[in-house]
């Protein structure tokens, strides 16, 4: 009896969660700042997800250490659904093996809900830098190894490891300057600060655009829907390059099943809504959607992947 009555009540908690969720406002955390991948696709899917949910999500942008900051605040949050935080490839696979202190494990302090999308970066240069290509951009460095910066959005982030991956296969040497997030390295970049980024197509393709960058190739297996002449690295020189960012919500460990469902459910069908998926596809992406269990799955195997890639690439968080 009991048992009978303790196994009812779980079922009613558990419906009763997914009933009144979310009763209040939901916090979005994004753990770089205004501009980027990461921020444009957070906003992307707040508005929607609210408007389906009844309740305001709001974005805040706490940046700082290549997403750290932002990302331990998610992890030690109350696991109640209110908090939750869009993590890429490099919040919550790279840094794991990255950083030997990290101040948050990704298995033991998150719950994956969704994957929402996946993008290559792109391969640009300032049009002072004298390469049009990547078998150029080689040589070059080849000649000049150590001389050559590039800019990422930091430590550990997508642009640091599409670089570091660069490196290793080419067999050359870069000067890694990180920035706190994918706006301000473009910048640094447009502005001839820094002569090469790998930054993401919504970040960079508006400038190679305009004329300010010159693209030189993405770093997918396939081209890109946004810039379809220009070739991926491998086909243009550099055969086995391929990396992609990916993106997807996170709750802290411990939050509500219920809750992660109904979550997951209405993110896979919004972002699969034309207006989103056309939104991501000018930005140079692609709706990648999973839920909780598949989307978990997918995480520990990108943890695995990128701790083979980071020592292999010897890899260092400065």
């Amino acid at each position: 009896m009991l048992l009978a009555a303790a196994t009812s009540c779980g079922v009613g908690g558990y419906a009763a969660a997914a009933e009144t969720y979310p009763s209040k406002p939901v916090r979005i955390i994004v753990a770089f700042p205004p501009g980027g991948f990461v921020d444009l696709t957070a906003r992307l899917v707040a508005g929607p997800l609210g408007a389906a949910l009844g309740q305001q999500m709001v974005v805040e942008n706490r940046a700082g250490a290549g997403g750290i900051v932002g990302t331990e605040l998610v992890a030690r949050a109350a696991p109640d659904g209110y908090t939750l935080t869009v993590g890429s490839a490099g919040t919550h696979a790279v840094n794991q093996s990255l950083y030997p202190k990290l101040p948050y494990n990704v298995l033991r302090d998150f719950q994956p809900v969704a994957r929402l999308a996946d993008a290559p970066s792109i391969l640009a240069v300032h049009p002072s830098l004298p390469v049009h290509s990547v078998k150029e951009l080689i040589a070059l460095a080849r000649s000049r190894p150590g001389q050559i910066n590039y800019a990422s959005a930091g430590a550990g982030t997508s642009t640091h490891l599409a670089a570091a991956l660069f490196e290793h296969l080419a067999r050359v040497r870069f000067v890694h300057v990180p920035y706190k997030g994918g706006g301000p390295a473009i910048i640094a970049v447009v502005a001839g600060e820094v002569p090469v980024t790998f930054g993401t197509a919504a970040s960079v393709s508006p400038h190679t655009r305009s004329g300010r960058l010159r693209g030189l190739a993405v770093t997918g297996s396939r081209r890109s829907a946004l810039l379809p002449d220009l070739p991926t690295i491998a086909e243009s020189g550099l055969p086995g390059y391929a990396m992609l960012n990916w993106l997807g919500l996170f709750a802290p460990a411990g939050a509500p099943r219920a809750v992660v469902e109904k979550l997951s459910g209405e993110l896979v069908r919004i972002v699969r809504l034309p207006e989103v998926s056309g939104a991501l596809q000018v930005a140079g992406a692609e709706p990648s959607p999973l839920g909780p269990d598949e989307f978990a799955a997918f995480v520990k195997s990108e943890l695995e992947k990128w701790a083979q890639v980071v020592a292999a690439t010897g890899m260092t968080a400065n």
